[in-house]
Protein backbone atom coordinates (compact mmCIF):
# COMPACT_ATOMS: atom_id res chain seq x y z
CA UNK A 1 0.00 0.00 0.00
CA UNK A 2 1.37 3.54 -1.18
CA UNK A 3 1.30 6.70 0.83
CA UNK A 4 -1.95 8.01 -1.53
CA UNK A 5 -3.35 4.96 -0.57
CA UNK A 6 -3.14 5.11 3.35
CA UNK A 7 -4.14 8.60 3.06
CA UNK A 8 -7.97 7.85 1.51
CA UNK A 9 -8.02 5.48 3.70
CA UNK A 10 -7.40 7.56 6.94
CA UNK A 11 -9.77 10.26 5.27
CA UNK A 12 -12.95 7.50 5.07
CA UNK A 13 -15.15 8.17 7.82
CA UNK A 14 -15.41 5.22 10.67
CA UNK A 15 -17.99 2.75 10.35
CA UNK A 16 -20.90 3.38 12.96
CA UNK A 17 -20.24 -0.31 14.56
CA UNK A 18 -16.31 -0.15 15.00
CA UNK A 19 -16.73 3.93 16.55
CA UNK A 20 -19.26 2.26 18.83
CA UNK A 21 -16.73 -0.92 19.76
CA UNK A 22 -13.75 1.88 20.19
CA UNK A 23 -15.60 3.76 22.48
CA UNK A 24 -17.12 1.04 25.11
CA UNK A 25 -13.30 -0.43 24.81
CA UNK A 26 -11.68 3.37 25.85
CA UNK A 27 -14.69 3.37 28.33
CA UNK A 28 -14.20 0.60 30.01
CA UNK A 29 -10.53 1.25 30.35
CA UNK A 30 -11.19 4.33 32.24
CA UNK A 31 -13.52 2.39 34.53
CA UNK A 32 -10.37 0.34 35.57
CA UNK A 33 -9.30 1.75 39.02
CA UNK A 34 -5.51 3.25 39.08
CA UNK A 35 -3.56 0.03 40.60
CA UNK A 36 -5.48 -2.44 38.01
CA UNK A 37 -4.28 -0.02 34.71
CA UNK A 38 -0.82 0.36 36.68
CA UNK A 39 -0.49 -3.64 36.92
CA UNK A 40 -1.83 -3.88 33.15
CA UNK A 41 1.72 -1.99 32.34
CA UNK A 42 3.45 -4.45 34.73
CA UNK A 43 2.37 -7.67 33.37
CA UNK A 44 4.27 -6.63 29.99
CA UNK A 45 7.73 -6.21 31.63
CA UNK A 46 9.69 -8.77 31.07
CA UNK A 47 10.96 -8.70 33.97
CA UNK A 48 11.18 -7.55 37.80
CA UNK A 49 13.60 -7.37 40.12
CA UNK A 50 14.63 -6.24 43.72
CA UNK A 51 17.52 -5.35 45.78
CA UNK A 52 17.75 -5.60 49.43
CA UNK A 53 19.35 -5.03 52.92
CA UNK A 54 18.55 -6.91 56.04
CA UNK A 55 19.80 -4.08 58.21
CA UNK A 56 20.13 -6.74 61.26
CA UNK A 57 21.69 -9.87 59.60
CA UNK A 58 23.87 -7.68 56.74
CA UNK A 59 22.84 -10.03 54.14
CA UNK A 60 22.32 -8.73 51.05
CA UNK A 61 20.33 -9.58 48.07
CA UNK A 62 20.94 -7.22 44.56
CA UNK A 63 19.10 -7.43 41.58
CA UNK A 64 16.86 -10.59 42.32
CA UNK A 65 15.10 -11.61 38.87
CA UNK A 66 11.83 -12.65 40.81
CA UNK A 67 9.24 -12.22 38.19
CA UNK A 68 10.62 -13.37 34.51
CA UNK A 69 8.66 -13.21 31.00
CA UNK A 70 5.10 -13.30 32.97
CA UNK A 71 5.76 -15.86 35.91
CA UNK A 72 7.19 -15.32 39.52
CA UNK A 73 10.30 -17.55 39.97
CA UNK A 74 10.61 -19.81 42.66
CA UNK A 75 14.06 -19.61 43.69
CA UNK A 76 14.17 -16.05 43.52
CA UNK A 77 10.94 -15.93 45.81
CA UNK A 78 12.49 -18.31 48.16
CA UNK A 79 15.69 -16.03 48.53
CA UNK A 80 13.73 -13.42 49.64
CA UNK A 81 11.81 -15.01 51.79
CA UNK A 82 14.69 -16.29 53.29
CA UNK A 83 16.37 -12.21 53.48
CA UNK A 84 12.84 -11.23 55.08
CA UNK A 85 12.72 -14.20 57.62
CA UNK A 86 12.11 -13.17 61.38
CA UNK A 87 15.94 -12.87 62.14
CA UNK A 88 15.22 -13.26 66.32
CA UNK A 89 14.06 -16.96 65.35
CA UNK A 90 15.45 -17.52 61.81
CA UNK A 91 11.72 -18.50 61.08
CA UNK A 92 10.63 -17.96 57.34
CA UNK A 93 7.25 -17.04 55.33
CA UNK A 94 6.21 -17.03 52.16
CA UNK A 95 6.26 -13.24 51.21
CA UNK A 96 3.28 -11.80 49.67
CA UNK A 97 4.15 -11.32 45.14
CA UNK A 98 1.76 -8.50 45.71
CA UNK A 99 4.36 -6.50 48.41
CA UNK A 100 7.00 -7.51 46.25
CA UNK A 101 5.77 -5.84 43.13
CA UNK A 102 5.02 -3.02 45.67
CA UNK A 103 8.52 -2.59 46.30
CA UNK A 104 9.81 -2.97 42.80
CA UNK A 105 7.12 -0.50 41.64
CA UNK A 106 8.02 2.12 44.46
CA UNK A 107 11.69 1.93 43.26
CA UNK A 108 11.00 2.19 39.63
CA UNK A 109 8.65 5.73 41.32
CA UNK A 110 12.19 6.75 43.06
CA UNK A 111 14.19 5.75 40.21
CA UNK A 112 16.30 3.84 41.71
CA UNK A 113 17.99 0.12 41.69
CA UNK A 114 19.73 0.93 45.26
CA UNK A 115 18.74 -1.93 47.87
CA UNK A 116 16.10 -1.15 50.07
CA UNK A 117 16.70 -1.12 53.33
CA UNK A 118 15.16 -3.61 55.27
CA UNK A 119 14.14 -3.03 59.38
CA UNK A 120 11.20 -5.60 59.57
CA UNK A 121 9.95 -8.60 57.11
CA UNK A 122 7.97 -11.22 58.17
CA UNK A 123 7.55 -11.52 62.22
CA UNK A 124 6.64 -14.56 63.89
CA UNK A 125 3.30 -14.71 66.25
CA UNK A 126 6.44 -14.86 69.38
CA UNK A 127 8.07 -11.53 67.82
CA UNK A 128 5.49 -9.72 67.32
CA UNK A 129 3.95 -10.48 70.70
CA UNK A 130 7.07 -9.71 72.33
CA UNK A 131 7.75 -6.58 70.33
CA UNK A 132 4.02 -5.42 71.49
CA UNK A 133 5.04 -5.86 75.23
CA UNK A 134 8.52 -3.92 74.83
CA UNK A 135 5.90 -0.89 73.73
CA UNK A 136 6.72 -1.01 70.26
CA UNK A 137 4.17 1.71 69.27
CA UNK A 138 2.47 0.99 65.99
CA UNK A 139 3.10 -2.85 66.79
CA UNK A 140 -0.82 -4.29 65.99
CA UNK A 141 -2.27 -7.54 67.41
CA UNK A 142 -3.04 -9.01 63.96
CA UNK A 143 -0.05 -7.72 62.16
CA UNK A 144 0.47 -8.48 58.36
CA UNK A 145 4.05 -9.09 59.35
CA UNK A 146 3.00 -12.48 60.54
CA UNK A 147 1.76 -13.76 57.15
CA UNK A 148 4.13 -12.18 55.37
CA UNK A 149 2.17 -9.19 53.57
CA UNK A 150 3.99 -6.31 55.21
CA UNK A 151 7.38 -4.86 55.10
CA UNK A 152 9.46 -1.69 57.19
CA UNK A 153 11.74 -0.09 54.80
CA UNK A 154 14.11 2.90 53.92
CA UNK A 155 16.05 3.92 50.96
CA UNK A 156 20.06 4.79 51.82
CA UNK A 157 20.63 8.45 50.61
CA UNK A 158 16.44 9.09 49.67
CA UNK A 159 14.45 11.66 51.66
CA UNK A 160 12.18 9.48 54.42
CA UNK A 161 9.50 11.47 53.24
CA UNK A 162 9.55 11.24 49.60
CA UNK A 163 9.66 7.62 50.21
CA UNK A 164 6.57 7.91 52.23
CA UNK A 165 5.02 10.05 49.55
CA UNK A 166 5.76 7.61 46.30
CA UNK A 167 5.00 5.11 48.57
CA UNK A 168 0.99 6.47 49.01
CA UNK A 169 0.92 7.20 45.22
CA UNK A 170 1.02 3.65 44.75
CA UNK A 171 -2.17 2.94 46.43
CA UNK A 172 -1.14 -0.59 46.37
CA UNK A 173 -1.88 -0.86 50.58
CA UNK A 174 -1.04 0.53 53.64
CA UNK A 175 1.63 2.91 54.16
CA UNK A 176 2.72 3.59 58.07
CA UNK A 177 5.38 6.55 58.19
CA UNK A 178 7.68 6.66 61.31
CA UNK A 179 10.09 9.29 61.13
CA UNK A 180 11.55 9.10 64.39
CA UNK A 181 12.15 5.22 64.03
CA UNK A 182 13.21 5.89 60.18
CA UNK A 183 11.37 4.02 58.84
CA UNK A 184 8.27 3.59 56.30
CA UNK A 185 5.71 0.64 56.50
CA UNK A 186 4.36 -0.89 53.42
CA UNK A 187 0.95 -3.54 53.04
CA UNK A 188 -1.21 -5.22 51.29
CA UNK A 189 -3.96 -4.63 53.12
CA UNK A 190 -6.41 -2.07 52.33
CA UNK A 191 -5.36 1.31 51.13
CA UNK A 192 -4.67 3.81 53.88
CA UNK A 193 -2.29 5.54 55.81
CA UNK A 194 -1.04 6.74 59.19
Amino acid sequence: MDLLEMDNLMKRPLPRRDFLRLGLCAAAGLALPWPALASLGEQAAPERTLSLFNVHTGERLLGANYWVRGEYQPDALAEIDYLLRDYRTDEVQPIDPQLLDMLHRLSRRMGTDSPFSVISGFRSPETNQMLRQAGGGGVARKSLHMSGRAIDIRLPGRELENLRRAAVALRGGGVGYYPRDGFVHLDTGRVRTW
